[in-house]
């Protein structure tokens, strides 16, 4: 029969921590990862969309930027 003396127990409870909390920060890096590529995905389709506007030649691309959220420049009178 094996003896287990409760220093043994306290390094298998620290273990088990630092266990957990390398899986959560390896979580919260994921994590962060998936929202700053889903930003990224978002951004350049707007780029895109307004890209195109201006490629198939239309005059009118400002009232896109706009309606995307961006700030359309109006000429000075």
């Amino acid at each position: 029969m094996q003896r287990t003396s409760r220093f043994q127990l306290v390094e298998d409870d620290f273990e088990s921590v630092n266990r957990q909390t390398a899986s959560l920060a390896g979580l919260a890096v994921a994590l962060f990862l998936v929202v700053v590529g889903l930003y990224l995905v978002h951004a350049l389709h707007q780029k895109t969309r307004v890209e195109d506007c201006l490629l198939a030649g239309r005059l009118n691309c400002d009232s896109l930027v706009a309606a995307i959220g961006g700030s359309a420049r109006r000429p000075i009178r």
